[in-house]
């Protein structure tokens, strides 16, 4: 006998549809399954207020209830409930349709630990997607996780799918944590930085029913995504910032040994207005950098080795050097000052001169700022 597989539905006042989804499954394990593998169902409550439990024990499910609010906290808690080591998992308002679980289940079979049922490479019908999600928000966020943490074995094409199929083993090892929407991203990106075999069926999305009010929130479920997927990459802060701040830096130094502004056709180029411009990309791409500094500090496996010399920094030599810094800031500040006491406290020619120390002082704030954060953070 094959495998036990456990079906693990996530449901919130779900009475309108939940019964049409426990009929495709009873339909599917009557038709394929019960005869070659032990199958349960379990159906995870997050706090139902309709029929929706009731529904369940009627038709032979198992009621798992999940007194913490979120999509991501119901599945968690429905998958840790699984007794079998197979477990598939889709949503209770039947846009998903239980009937294609086989394939997933066959793919995971061939040797795959997760796979995704795949809408925008199966059947959308009219009215299932919105415009919004299918050709911007879905295709955008699931690139950015290929482009963070994909290998040419692991590249998907619907992150957002919610139709997927794996070992309980595996889930276990990927220690997701989330418990709203973002689930579905941290759940990928986990799997796919301890280098999971991943694949994809093609399956088919139907409307969800018009009377029903849909959980997602467009706006705010796409930022915790998004914020999901960064949240692992330090690199990728590292390289825009670094990117973005020594560019800064060389435009500014050739601003300040151009005496003159290069006229350029009828734009006039590294003048003031180019320093100031370049000042400004300076602090934004420290800041960038900055972020992925703040990362590795709750996060250290994850970090750059710059990242992680820097927050490992002995107590110290981070007081030394911040000391050592001010001292340096408060120097250069006093020869501004001095140059301007000579000039009587008047208008100073030395325009990019005094951005580029301001840079200097600026910037590095900013950085002893940003080790400090990270010092911090690492105790909490």
């Amino acid at each position: 006998m094959k495998q036990g597989i456990t079906f693990v539905i996530p449901c919130l006042n779900e009475e309108l549809t939940l019964l049409r989804v426990l009929q495709k499954i009873a339909r599917l394990r009557a038709s394929t399954l019960d005869s070659v593998r032990p199958v349960e169902v379990i159906v995870a409550d997050n706090g139902s207020t309709d029929r929706s439990v009731a529904i369940a024990h009627e038709h032979g499910a198992r009621v798992v209830h999940c007194p913490q609010k979120g999509y991501g906290a119901a599945l968690k808690s429905g998958i840790l409930a699984a007794t079998h080591p197979l477990v598939i998992f889709a949503d209770a308002d039947d846009t998903y349709d239980f009937a294609e679980s086989s394939k997933l289940i066959d793919e995971v079979e061939r040797g795959h630990d997760l796979v995704l049922g795949s809408r925008l490479h199966g059947k959308i019908l009219k009215g299932a997607m919105p415009p919004l999600h299918r050709y911007l928000g879905t295709p955008v966020l699931t690139e950015l996780i290929n482009f963070l943490y994909g290998a040419p074995s692991r590249k998907i094409s619907d992150c957002n799918s919610g139709f997927r199929c794996f070992y309980k083993e595996h889930f276990l090892r990927w220690e997701v944590k989330s418990d709203g929407m973002e689930f579905a991203s941290e759940m990928l990106v986990r799997a796919m930085m301890m280098g999971t075999k991943i694949s994809e069926v093609p399956v088919t999305l139907s409307p969800h029913d018009a009377t029903r009010t849909p959980h997602l929130k467009t706006w705010r479920d796409g930022m915790r995504h998004l914020l999901q997927i960064l949240l692992e990459a330090p690199r990728l802060f590292h390289l825009l910032g670094s990117v973005t701040f020594f560019l800064s830096w060389g435009l500014m130094l050739l601003s300040v040994f151009a005496r003159k502004p290069v006229l350029w056709g009828h734009a006039s180029i590294m003048g003031i207005h180019t320093t100031i411009f370049a000042f400004i990309c300076s602090f934004l791409g420290l800041a960038l950098w900055g972020i992925g500094l703040v990362l590795t500090a709750k996060r250290p496996a994850c970090g750059v080795n710059i990242y992680q010399r820097l927050v490992n920094m002995p107590e110290d030599k981070l007081f030394w050097a911040t000391l050592s810094f001010m001292l340096i800031c408060f120097a250069l500040i006093a020869v501004i000052v001095f140059y301007w006491a000579r000039n009587h406290f008047t208008f100073l020619a030395l325009e990019k001169e005094t951005l580029i120390l301001s840079a200097l002082i600026t910037n590095g704030v900013l950085l002893i700022f940003q080790i400090f954060t990270a010092h911090l953070i690492k105790r909490t």
